[in-house]
């Protein structure tokens, strides 16, 4: 009765440990909604234990059966542990993030006429100590994080597909430069882990949200996500970062992301306003944080707000792909020339590019 008991118990314990510790923390049906980071954590932290207890559990019974079981009993149990194989190999090697989405291997950057980037495309742009430096969406978006050096500081190029978030950090905790690795989600946000600490942290908000180092942020550096050709018009000395030639057939299967366009379930746009997948414009300032509608400013060209007393201005280009936002003097109040394609102050009558020149 014993062996009865422990075999089954043993065999439930290795094939759950192996499938929830990778489930919690990849996109599945249903992972993503609910609060179970601590549980993945706490499972990806004490996996090496789990598996021996569970072999504790089934070994004695499994060696039993393979000596003194019927033929059927011993050929159920090598199906199980062939079929425990198959799923150690698949959540070990195939399922996790990292198996998935591959580092650069050959990082180089072009500028000027060496650049053949379509200008087009969507990049993540940074400035460093006046050297300027574009990150295009699909090369990111692939690899979730690029390792670079700008204006001389190290920095740390994020970027998750699936909610649309480009960050760039600074790859430094307590001072010290450290190592991170793609590990999962969370709340369909991308997850990284530091090499020192293990410290899970949430690609969104640079915070690390379970481990040692619970509640530290990474310092962020100002960035912006536009029109490769409108970054090259305000900083035209830019290095912009090409494609790896060891990925190209990964980059294409991003083809359509810029335009929302991909058929991804993940990826995927909702075109309709106010929907999960719909696209907004963020601002958080002052402790208030504001969503604006993406359509609505495709329809009006320019949106004038407020938070609490601060003027808000978000304006986008005509390529419906570069947007701004701007804190402009409360004596100004700006409406859209659709004829020009500029913008003109109400109460100056002066004329204004949309990138607020």
């Amino acid at each position: 009765m014993r062996e009865k008991l422990l075999l089954p118990a043993g065999l439930f314990l290795l094939f759950a440990i192996e499938i929830l510790r990778v489930y919690f923390i990849m996109p599945f049906p249903g992972s993503q909604h609910s609060d179970s980071i601590g549980i993945a954590y706490f499972l990806n932290n004490n996996i090496i234990l789990f598996r021996f207890v569970a072999l504790a559990l089934v070994l004695p019974p499994f060696l039993y059966v393979i000596r003194k079981g019927r033929p059927w009993q011993k050929s159920l149990l090598i199906v199980l542990a062939l079929c425990y194989g198959l799923v150690f190999y698949l959540f070990n090697f195939r399922f996790l993030a990292d198996k998935m989405f591959y580092q650069l291997k050959e990082k180089s950057f072009a500028g000027g006429a060496r650049d053949t980037t379509s200008k087009d495309k969507l990049v993540i742009g940074v400035v460093v100590n006046r050297e300027a430096k574009a990150y295009p969406v699909e090369i990111i978006g692939y690899h979730h994080q690029v390792k670079d050096t700008v204006g001389g500081h190290p920095v740390l190029v994020t970027y998750c597909t699936v909610c649309r978030t480009g960050r760039i950090y600074s790859p430094f905790v307590s001072g010290r430069y450290e190592q991170f690795r793609l590990v999962g989600m969370d709340h369909f946000n991308a997850l990284f882990e530091d090499a020192s600490t293990k410290s899970w942290w949430q690609q969104a908000t640079g915070t690390a949200i379970v481990g040692k180092l619970k509640g530290v942020k990474l310092a962020e550096l100002a960035s912006a996500q536009m029109r490769l050709g409108d970054w090259l018009s305000l900083y035209p000395n830019s290095l912009t970062l090409q494609p790896d030639p060891n990925f190209i057939a990964k980059y294409d299967s991003l083809k359509g992301y810029d335009e929302g366009t991909i058929e991804g379930s993940l990826e995927k746009r909702d075109s309709g306003s106010w929907k999960l997948k719909s696209w907004v414009i963020g601002v958080t300032m002052f402790g208030q944080s504001r969503a604006y509608d993406w359509n609505k400013l495709i329809k009006k060209r320019v949106i004038n707000d407020l938070i609490g007393q601060t003027p808000l201005l978000l304006t986008i280009e005509p390529n419906n792909k570069t947007f701004y936002v701007f804190t402009p003097s409360d004596s100004l109040h700006f409406k859209y020339d659709s004829t020009t394609h500029t913008l003109k102050d109400e109460r100056t009558k002066t004329t204004w590019q949309l990138n607020g020149v």
